[in-house]
């Protein structure tokens, strides 16, 4: 069985959880978003199935998939102790555009 990492490095897989994050999807959703073929979005969505990223339920004709967030939460708890990294660099860009202390219009587009 392939890893969690493998299995989210495809880009394909990662643009289908994303679509999954904010609400379930047919099959045909998922085709129609992407622009791809049925055959391709199928095979994507098996692998995510089988790893347990995704679950299905039948809906009448459709299939209906949903995100399950467990398989994520293992590669959020393998990334824990990594985001010392960008979290020290986020804090200090916080705190670098709080003491500029801009007017509210300065810097916005127009």
């Amino acid at each position: 069985m392939e890893s969690s990492f493998a299995i989210i490095a495809e880009p394909n897989r990662r643009t289908i959880l994303s679509l999954l994050a904010s609400s379930e999807c047919s099959v045909g959703e998922i085709e129609h978003q992407l622009r791809m073929s049925q055959t391709s979005v199928s095979k994507h969505l098996r692998v995510l199935r089988d790893a347990g990223f995704v679950e299905v339920r039948v809906e009448a004709q459709r299939r209906v998939y949903r995100l399950r967030p467990e398989p994520l939460m293992e590669v959020d708890a393998w990334l824990t102790p990594f985001r010392r990294f960008w979290t020290a660099h986020v804090d200090a860009l916080e705190r670098h555009l709080n003491q500029m202390d801009l007017p509210p219009n300065k810097g916005k587009k127009r």
